[in-house]
């Protein structure tokens, strides 16, 4: 399914590209054969859709497994990738670049976003007292992070911004892929595979984290480290997607509970399946965004929020008790 999902997301757009023309190229490409194929469609692929719909299935797989992760730590159903008040200071962070020119030039968007993001990451740390903060007092530090980040954007966008800095700022902050290319894949792929294997190595220690932390203690799971380990874990993969594609909501709150619905809550089973289920539903995310207003993009944030407030909704009817 997401191998398809990929092709049909590199095949649809403005100039429709079937989808064994995407796979013929993609054959071509890797040496596999050799078939005469049309330039433009070829360019169009390797050059525009194939790396948008494939930083899309990294990003959507990162989102979900972070996700995942905070909602077994914090043993809270509500938790999701900005929790953590990461995603407000990457905001913090872009506006700063865009509106106040931090840098001077030599610092990209991406750049400042993700120290924006760490630093309100380090904040968090701070305010919850590391590793030994309880899930409630990480969840509170979460929240205060995120109000005050999102009121220093806020402030900078309303003293300092002009009218199309302001449009750039908000059309950020929803979140697109219209300016991502290979450089980008090869960076987000790295830092969410790497992420993916480090939080497997943990699945018995999350499934220990569903009894509370003193249980988990109790059956020899070190928690402070355990803690530690996994919000720097989910910390850095949020930041590097936050920074390259912007805030993308609903993604990382829906598609755990999806999964745990289709495979249980055992964290060997769940994890890769909110891998491939968020990439999944993030590459038809951005197909929905590209093609639902002619010749205009949605940011793909709405697009997350419309389909997954509609999905979470169901998810709570189906599972709803007496």
């Amino acid at each position: 399914m997401l191998v398809l999902v990929i092709g049909l997301g590199t095949g649809i757009g403005e100039l429709p590209v079937p989808l064994d023309t995407t796979f013929l190229a993609v054959a071509k490409r890797l040496g596999w054969i050799n078939v005469a194929l049309d330039p433009i469609h070829e360019s169009v692929i390797w050059d525009y859709r194939l790396s948008r719909a494939l930083v899309a299935a990294c990003c959507g797989a990162g989102l979900a497994l972070c996700g995942a992760i905070l909602q077994s730590l914090l043993r809270n159903a509500l938790a999701e990738p900005y929790v953590l008040g990461i995603s407000a200071g990457a905001s913090t962070g872009a506006v700063a670049v865009i509106v106040l020119g931090v840098g001077a030039g030599a610092v990209t968007l991406s750049a400042g976003a993700f120290v924006g993001a760490f630093v309100a990451f380090g904040f968090v740390a701070l305010l919850s007292r590391g590793a030994s903060g309880s899930a409630t007092r990480t969840i509170l530090a979460g929240v205060a992070a995120s109000q005050l980040f999102n009121a220093l954007t806020s402030y900078i966008v309303s003293t300092s911004a002009s009218a199309q800095q302001a449009r750039d700022v908000m059309f950020w902050l929803l979140g697109s892929f219209g300016g991502v290319r290979w450089p980008e894949l090869q960076l987000v792929f790295v830092v969410v595979v790497i992420g993916f294997f480090a939080c497997m190595f943990f699945t018995k220690a999350l499934d220990a984290f569903a009894f509370g932390e003193d249980a988990a203690a109790s059956l020899g799971i070190p928690v402070g480290t355990v803690r530690l380990v996994l919000f720097g874990v989910t910390a850095v993969m949020t930041a590097t997607i936050v920074s390259m594609v912007g805030s993308i909501g609903f993604v990382g709150l829906v598609v755990p509970h999806a999964a745990r619905f289709i495979v249980g809550p055992t964290h060997s089973r769940l994890l890769p399946t909110c891998v491939v289920t968020g990439a999944i539903f993030m590459v038809l995310a951005d197909i929905v965004s590209r093609v639902a207003l002619t010749q205009q993009v949605l940011p793909i944030g709405v697009v997350t929020a419309l389909v997954g407030v509609p999905c979470f909704s169901i998810i709570l009817y189906r599972s709803r008790r007496g």
